[in-house]
């Protein structure tokens, strides 16, 4: 291998370049005994992600228009309550988001059952502090649901 082969590796990311020297990591989710395609799986980062900006744009919306009454800077002010709100409260009765119904998601415990109220609240909770969301395990599981031993997944 040259220097060229080692360094597109880590660009590609450290998993891949890991994989490529030979570790086996399996599948994401593997470890936690949840099927490698369709429902149930390990919800891809794309779809999570613009679950999220579906999520943020609807509180943005509803806090410009309803709460803040056109001004963008009570907007601001109510956009990050209203998003762990909404996130609470759909979540912990339906399991999904408006964003996450639309892109086919939704949050679980690890045994597959409906996430507790607690589980629900510290989430959200992580969630809108933005650091535990940003940082994720092997299985792409960012700390807020590993901490409280949830997963988001495919419906």
């Amino acid at each position: 291998m040259d220097n060229r082969d080692a360094l597109g590796s880590w660009i590609d990311g450290p998993r891949a370049a890991a994989e490529k020297m030979g570790a086996d990591f399996g599948y994401r989710g593997e470890r936690l005994g949840l099927p490698e395609h369709g429902p149930g799986s390990i919800a891809p980062l794309g779809r999570r992600i613009g679950a999220l900006f579906v999520d943020g744009w609807i509180c943005a919306l509803i806090s410009y228009g309803l709460l803040a009454r056109g001004e963008a800077g009570h907007a601001n002010l109510w956009t990050t309550p209203l998003f762990f709100l909404m996130s609470v409260l759909l979540i912990g009765t339906v399991g999904s988001t408006f964003g996450k119904r639309l892109f086919g998601l939704r949050v679980v415990r690890l045994d597959g059952g409906r996430a507790t109220l607690v589980q629900v609240l510290g989430r959200s909770l992580l969630l809108v502090l933005v650091v535990p969301a940003l940082v994720w395990d092997r299985d792409s599981r960012g700390l807020h649901d590993k901490a409280l031993g949830t997963v988001e997944v495919r419906i």
